[in-house]
This record gives C-alpha cells, sequence and structure tokens, in this order.
C-alpha cells in the first residue's frame, strides 16, 4: 500500500497542481519499459481508452490495476500534453530455486509450499512473499524444537530481467527435553503416566528410539493420551489445565510442565439407544461391550463408536453419525451413557476407477474387486479390495478415495491410486566360496506379462554346478471367480561334486501342469500332476545309498547311467493376509505342500514341506517390524521294490546352507557326511599264478572315512527372525524398494533312517568320527545384517552374516549376493 501512495504522489508532482484541478481528453497512451509482458496484456489492465477523459482519480485506479496484475515493481506515470505515458519495471522472472542446507524438510515438499505461493520456476517473482515464507518455515522448525534454525531466502539478479531463488537453511539441534513435569496428580505417579507417552528426558545412551527432542506436534498427541489414560480408568471430569514450555536462554533445551486435575472415577449406571438403527437394531446391541455397573472406560466408548459405524459401513452407510451422550451425575459418581445413532443414507457405488496403472490393464485390477459397481458401498469389501491390490507382486503402493458425485447425496465413485512397481526383473547370482568357487545364474520373469497379470518366466542357469532351462507360465485368472492354471517345462543337469554335495551327475527334464482353487479370500487350494526324467552317472556311492545302488545297478555294468522315469501328484493349500507382495511390514503367510509320486513310478517317495511367515509391525508407521520365520520338511519311500523298502531317492533329499536358506554357510553344507567303508585284508604268500594269498578280515574290521561333503537328508527345520528397520541415509521416496535387517538363522538337516549301531562295531579310525546324522539337535546357526533392494533387475540381497554355532567340517561364508528372491 505504501508502494502505491509514492507512486501516486510521484504522479501527482509530474503532472504538475494544475493538471489536478482540471479534466483532459487523453489522445495517446504509451507504455516505457516493457521487456517480457507484452504491450496488448499491459494494455488491459488500464481501465480507460483514447479519448476518455481523465482525472486524478481515474489515473490512481490505473496504477492500482497495473500493480494488481503482478507483473511489476514500480509504477511511474507521466503527462505529456494530452499523453498518457506510464514508465514501469517489470518483476524479474523465477530461472530456478534451489534449497541448500536442509534435512527434515524435504526438497519436494518445499517446492509444493513455494507454489502455494505462487513461487515457481517461470512465474514473476514477488518479493513481498519472501519475508513472510521465511518466518512460515522458521516457526516450522520451532515446531519441532528447533528454535536456533534460520531461513533466508537470496536472490542473484541474471540477464534478461531474471533472478535464481536460492533458500538457505541453517536447522541447528532440536531443543532436548531437559524435564517433564507433572503438578497436581496425586492418584498416579509421575513415573505411572509419563512411562505412556513419547515424549522423554534423561534417556539411556542405548536407547536410540527415545524421544528426547522436543517436537509440538508429539507434546500434543502426549496429552491426548495422557487425556485418554484417565479416561478409560474412569476419570470422567480429568482435565488437562495448562501447559508451559519454557526454553534455556541458549535455546538449547526446554522444561515442560503439564498442569492436571484428576477428578474422580465414575461407573456407568444405564446404556441406551437411541435414533434409526436401520433395522440392526438387535445386532448393535450385541456388539455393544458397554454395560451398566462398570468403571466408565473411554476407549470402550470409542471402541463401540467405531464398531458400530463399522458394522453400518458394511451394509452401505458409509457415513453414520455415532454419538455416545454422557448424562453425568455428580452427586453419586455416576454416568449414564445414550448412544445416538444415525445411520444416514445408504451409498450405492457409481464408478470404481483406476488411476496409475501405466502397464498394468484396467481389468488386472478390477478382477481384484470384491466391492461392485451399482452394489451399495461397504467399507470392509473396499478394504479388501485394497488388500488384495497390494499383494500383487507388480504393485508397489495403493490408496483408494470415495468421491460424492455432484448433485447426488447416495452415489459415489471408489477411486484407486496405484504405483506400480518392475514386474519383469533379471534374475541372477554371484558368489564365492571355498568349494563352489565363482558362481552365476542369470534369468528373466515377467509378473504381469504384457499387463495381463499373468508370469511368464524364461530362466537359464549357469551356476558352477548346475545348468539348467526352464519356461513357465501361469493364468492367476484361468476362469472369472479366480482359478488359476499354470505350467512349466525345463531342463537340467547338475554336478553334486561341484555344490559340496558326494560326486554324481543328474540331467533332469520334466513337464509339469498345476490349478489353483480359491477358497476365501486368503486361502487357496493347489493340485499339481508332473513328469520327471531322471538320469544319474558319475555316482560315488557311500553307506547311506548303498542299499538303494544295489537295487537299480546292472551289476555287470557298475558305470552304467542309473535312469528313473517318475510321475508325481502334488497337493497344497496356502493362506496370505501380508499387507503388500513385495517387502510385507506387516500379516502373514502360511503354505502345507504335499507330494508324491504315482506307483507306478521307478521310484516310490513322498514329501512334505511346512512354510510360514509372520510379519509384527512394532510401529505405527510399520517402518520397524519383526519377521519370524519357520519351515520344516519330512520325505521318505514308499513301497518295496525286489523285497526292500523303498527310500527316499538321495537327489531329493533336503539340504541346507547359502544365501536363501542358512546364511553365513556355504551353499549346502549343513547336514549328513557320506560315509566310506573300506574291508581290511591281510596279506598273505603269493601262490604261482600270482596271488598274495591274502583275506579279509570280517565287517567288524572294515575302517571308514567322512567326507567333507554333505548328503543331504529327509527331514529339515529352518527358523529365522529379523528386526526391519529404516535404512538410514536413504531417502523416504526409496522406503518401499529398499529394506535392512538384523537377522539370526538357525535349522538342521538330518536323516531319520540313519542308524549309528550300524557302524559301532568297525574298527576305530582316529581321524574318522561319525556322528548321529539321525540327531535334529546338531543345529546350526548365524546371525547378520541383510540389505535388500528391488533392483530395475529384480530383487538384490546383500547379506553380511556371522556363523554362531557349527559343526565340525562345516565352510562358512561371510558375505553373500543373490539377484531374484527376497526373504
Amino acid at each position: 500500500m505504501m508502494i502505491k501512495k509514492i507512486a501516486l504522489a510521484v504522479l501527482m508532482g509530474a503532472i504538475g497542481t494544475s493538471a489536478q484541478a482540471e479534466d483532459f481528453q487523453v489522445e495517446d497512451i504509451q507504455i516505457r519499459g516493457l521487456q517480457r509482458v507484452a504491450l496488448g496484456a499491459a494494455l488491459t489492465h488500464i481501465p480507460f481508452n483514447i479519448g476518455d477523459t481523465l482525472n486524478e482519480f481515474r489515473i490512481s485506479q490505473s496504477i492500482k490495476s497495473l500493480y494488481k496484475s503482478g507483473h511489476f515493481n514500480d509504477i511511474q506515470v507521466f503527462r505529456d500534453g494530452q499523453r498518457i505515458v506510464f514508465r514501469v519495471k517489470e518483476r524479474e522472472t523465477i530461472s530456478e530455486i534451489t534449497f541448500e542446507g536442509n534435512s527434515d524438510l524435504k526438497d519436494e515438499q518445499l517446492t509444493e509450499s513455494l507454489d502455494s505461493s505462487d513461487i515457481r520456476v517461470g512465474e514473476t517473482l514477488d518479493r513481498t512473499v519472501l519475508s513472510g515464507i521465511e518466518m512460515g518455515l522458521e516457526d516450522f522448525y520451532h515446531s519441532v524444537g528447533k528454535y536456533n534454525a534460520n531461513v533466508t531466502a537470496e536472490v542473484a539478479h541474471l540477464p534478461r530481467n531474471r533472478v535464481d531463488l536460492k533458500f538457505k537453511f541453517d536447522e541447528g539441534d532440536a531443543a532436548a527435553i531437559q524435564q517433564i513435569n507433572l503438578v497436581g496428580n496425586e492418584i498416579f505417579t509421575d513415573e505411572e503416566v509419563l512411562e505412556r507417552i513419547e515424549l522423554t528426558y534423561d534417556s539411556p545412551w542405548w536407547d536410540f528410539m527415545a524421544q528426547d527432542r522436543y517436537q509440538k506436534q508429539t507434546l500434543q498427541g502426549d496429552m491426548e493420551t495422557i487425556e485418554s489414560f484417565y479416561l478409560d480408568k474412569g476419570y470422567l471430569r480429568f482435565k488437562m489445565d495448562s501447559t508451559q514450555v519454557s526454553m534455556t536462554p541458549n535455546k538449547e533445551g526446554v522444561y515442560i510442565a503439564l498442569n492436571i486435575t484428576e477428578g474422580e472415577q465414575y461407573t456407568v449406571s444405564e446404556v441406551d439407544f437411541v435414533g434409526d438403527m436401520a433395522g440392526f437394531e438387535k445386532s448393535i446391541r450385541a456388539i455393544n461391550p458397554l454395560s451398566a455397573d462398570k468403571l466408565y472406560n473411554g476407549a470402550e466408548v470409542t471402541y463401540t463408536e467405531e464398531a458400530i459405524s463399522k458394522f453400518l459401513g458394511r451394509f452401505g452407510y458409509a457415513y453414520p453419525k455415532v454419538t455416545t451422550i454422557p448424562d453425568i451425575n455428580d452427586e453419586d459418581k455416576t454416568v449414564k451413557l445414550t448412544i445416538s445413532v444415525d445411520p444416514g443414507k445408504r451409498i450405492y457405488v457409481n464408478r470404481v476407477n483406476f488411476e496409475g496403472n501405466h502397464v498394468t490393464a484396467d481389468r488386472v485390477l478390477r478382477r481384484e474387486m470384491r466391492q461392485m459397481e451399482g452394489a451399495w458401498l461397504s467399507n470392509s469389501l473396499v478394504e479388501v479390495s485394497k488388500a488384495r491390490l497390494a499383494r500383487l507382486p507388480y504393485i508397489e503402493t495403493v490408496e483408494f478415495e470415495t468421491n460424492q458425485l455432484p448433485g447426488e447425496d447416495d452415489l459415489v465413485d471408489v477411486n484407486f491410486d496405484v504405483k506400480e512397481q518392475p514386474s519383469g526383473s533379471f534374475t541372477a547370482g554371484i558368489g564365492y566360496g571355498s568349494q563352489t568357487k565363482l558362481s552365476l545364474n542369470a534369468g528373466v520373469q515377467q509378473n504381469n506379462f504384457l499387463g495381463t497379470g499373468n508370469r511368464l518366466a524364461f530362466n537359464i542357469n549357469t551356476v558352477s554346478y548346475s545348468r539348467s532351462v526352464s519356461v513357465s507360465y501361469t493364468d492367476p485368472y484361468f476362469t472369472v471367480d479366480g482359478v488359476s492354471l499354470g505350467g512349466t517345462v525345463y531342463y537340467n543337469e547338475f554336478d553334486a561334486g561341484d555344490a559340496n554335495l558326494v560326486e554324481y551327475n543328474n540331467k533332469t527334464y520334466g513337464v509339469g501342469l498345476n490349478i489353483g482353487f480359491p477358497i476365501n479370500e486368503y486361502v487357496r487350494l493347489n493340485f499339481g500332476l508332473g513328469y520327471k526324467h531322471n538320469g544319474i552317472t558319475r555316482l560315488e556311492t557311500y553307506e547311506q545309498i548303498q542299499q538303494f545302488y544295489d537295487i537299480y545297478s546292472d551289476p555287470n555294468d557298475p558305470d552304467a547311467a542309473l535312469n528313473f522315469e517318475s510321475f508325481d501328484l502334488s497337493a497344497s493349500i496356502s493362506r496370505v493376509t501380508l499387507n503388500r507382495g513385495t517387502f510385507p511390514t506387516a500379516g502373514s503367510q502360511q503354505s502345507l505342500t504335499y507330494k508324491m509320486t504315482t506307483p507306478n513310478s521307478d521310484v516310490n517317495y513322498f514329501k512334505m514341506k511346512l512354510d510360514t511367515k509372520w510379519y509384527f509391525p512394532l510401529t505405527r508407521n510399520q517402518k520397524w517390524s519383526v519377521l519370524t520365520r519357520f519351515e520344516a520338511g519330512y520325505a521318505n519311500g514308499y513301497s518295496t521294490v525286489n523285497g526292500n523298502d523303498q527310500t527316499l531317492p538321495f537327489w531329493e533329499n533336503f539340504r541346507a546352507g547359502g544365501s536363501d536358506s542358512l546364511r553365513g554357510f556355504e551353499t549346502n553344507i549343513v547336514g549328513p557326511r557320506a560315509i566310506y567303508r573300506f574291508p581290511t585284508s591281510v596279506p598273505g604268500t603269493p601262490d604261482p599264478v600270482g596271488d598274495d594269498g591274502g583275506c579279509c578280515l570280517g565287517p567288524d574290521h572294515d575302517f571308514i572315512d567322512i567326507s567333507t561333503r554333505s548328503v543331504g537328508g529327509n527331514a529339515i527345520v529352518l527358523a529365522g527372525l529379523e528386526l526391519i528397520v529404516p535404512t538410514p541415509f536413504l531417502d523416504e521416496g526409496y522406503s518401499n524398494s529398499v529394506r535392512s535387517s538384523f537377522f539370526i538363522d538357525a535349522g538342521n538337516v538330518w536323516d531319520t533312517e540313519f542308524d549309528l549301531d550300524d557302524y559301532r562295531d568297525l574298527a576305530e579310525n582316529e581321524f574318522a568320527k561319525i556322528d548321529d546324522y539321525s540327531d535334529p539337535g546338531t543345529y546350526r546357526s548365524s546371525a547378520g545384517l541383510s540389505v535388500q533392494w528391488l533392483s530395475p533387475m529384480g530383487p538384490m540381497i546383500f547379506s553380511f552374516a556371522k556363523a554362531l554355532k557349527k559343526e565340525d567340517g562345516d565352510d562358512t561364508s561371510f558375505f553373500s549376493f543373490n539377484i531374484g528372491k527376497t526373504f
């Protein structure tokens, strides 16, 4: 306003006192000093034209109008005869906005805030708002306890009337809480009350989660927590009288004083319902936990209101009003609770819309919906729909909102906003071990093939001990009601000697078909049928498989390959309640699988396996969570062949060790070792044909040797505990694509068919000691740090682990790196 008065005074001085008293007819209008603003655009803001009669008032109005356009910093007006001349100085155009020194406020947040004040690149700079922005930002820092924070806006002039705008931040440290005092509490001690709030003081150095820095918002929440604490115990007249926050002279610490009045406890005398309960009065009364002769409990009152609202929301009453009206009797310290229910109108869904699905087809998301268009709006069905979308492996985040249609009070659109993540992955792995040396593998997997939601995988594996190729395809919605259908074709060459196992080669090829049926929103049944061919060569026999080898080998050609044809049937049941398909933080996942070969197969065996995971969030934002894992398996043969009981084929044994099971141990190193048995002979006198005449001693004089290689076993148990923590030094935007955790892994593989008594009478060998490989107690364990990253090539896992418990002969691995699978 002062600028306008000065400009008007300049105008009055320029046109002279005689002109002030006389009106005149303008013959020409000129605007000088324009650079960026077009002449025609400027003239539109002058409220008179050539030929109009001017006076002081109309000239002052023209100055105000030009200032109001927002294009000019300075305006002067001159009269030259019958000509009016405007001399203007344009506002500078913002060329670039940068931020320096900010950490609490991200660049994106600052840009959004400036945009709301019309401070953006390409727009003119209004210097008058800069001081207000500086003060507003400093107020924010004060609210989080940083009273020494300073924000300065610097303007650097550039050619062509442009400027660079830089905001420099000196955030400083948040003020530490020196003490929190409660005043007025007599029933509960300070410790009993303060232990429930987030803010604290005088915390030990190791309590890194302590909130010992002052924040205004946190204090407000703590005040509500204290009030809820008293209300939940019946103190209905509790009051938070006042709050004082005082700073130390150096502004580096604060003292907090909370003045409260506790009041007395109140008992519920009666609970009544009023209003329209939409025909559900019996059900609403049944879910009500409130009753007479109990202490008043604020949490129960809130729960009751929410439970009734959610119940009505299931039946289309999306915006019910449930209010508890207390009638307090201070004489006998009782309260009558009247619950008023107004369901409102039943709301129907007009459209279900999706945004953010740039790759995934609309119908792929729509088939996950349990909230149907044209049906009434059900909050539970919308939440289930959101959860189903979030569990898709190619969806990172899901949010939704309901928007009421203009002019319609009973119709809404449900809008889902999804953020996709890479659905394709390049699966690879690299590692180095004392036995496996350098290993590599590669493959391509697409979980959302061409946006259809179908899964296509093509893998070529070139690990040092395995070469394989496989192609699989799965349609999760082979039918509209969610029946899935999939198939796979594969070929594999496996060199067990290079995989820390006893030497043999196995060439395998086969096909498989599976079909799945949904039981409910969380449970599925799956059935499979497969064919497999195994060709075993270069088999180095050992004690545990000698009987199996004797049954199937050709005594006339012991080096011939062993070929097995088998058909298998499988069935599994799975349950998934995870909140996300990738990097979940809450919920659980369980699966139980059973597979067996058909009686007409060359080998008859069965395998069953249980796998379960539970995620427990520790904080409300679920940035801290605990993951527990448990896996158990058992397998064995069935039926007989040539009078001998069938055993589990050795190539089907369970194995453990490596980055996908027991981190900190080399691949497949955990489990029973191979036992070799050598007869002892006594030399004799050579005869004429060259025979030394020696003889062998009895089996009880056989010597043994124990391999350093594992052979696996028919039983396995693996368990793990992980603390999932926010990844330090990482931007918030990557929280859904990078995960860090501290873990403990434990497990064992053993052979239930092994009998140590079979080897007790053998000759002793000081270098070979047979352990009881049927003992499940010889477990291994490790602990370490894991970082997982959802890279464009697929999930990458970096693990640093230290073996805590190991057995003789176990090879350990401190670092492992893998791509393609997450924990």
